[in-house]
C-alpha cells in the first residue's frame, strides 16, 4: 500500500517561497498569477499493512509527528 501525503502551509501564514515564486512568474510574462503556494507531497511505501483503517491511523501520527509541523500547516492523507 502507498500513502500520499500533502502537507501544506495554513492559510493566514506567511509563505515566501510561494510570494518568490509568484514574483518570478510575474516578471517571466504570467501575469495571470495572483499568488503562490508552496507545499511538499510525501509518498511512503507502507509494507504489511492490508487494513485502510489502521494504516490511515498510523500515518496520521506520523504526520503529527514528524512529517508536518501542525502549528503552521495542514495535512491531506491518500492512501492508494
Amino acid at each position: 500500500m502507498k500513502a500520499v501525503v500533502h502537507v501544506s502551509l495554513k492559510s493566514g501564514v506567511l509563505d515566501p517561497q510561494g510570494k518568490a515564486v509568484a514574483d518570478t512568474l510575474a516578471r517571466m510574462g504570467y501575469k495571470e498569477v495572483g499568488g503562490a503556494r508552496v507545499g511538499k507531497v510525501i509518498e511512503l511505501d507502507l509494507t504489511g499493512q492490508t487494513d485502510k483503517s489502521a494504516a490511515e491511523a498510523r500515518v496520521k501520527e506520523m504526520c503529527e509527528k514528524l512529517l508536518a509541523n501542525t502549528v503552521i500547516e495542514s495535512y491531506r492523507i491518500e492512501l492508494v
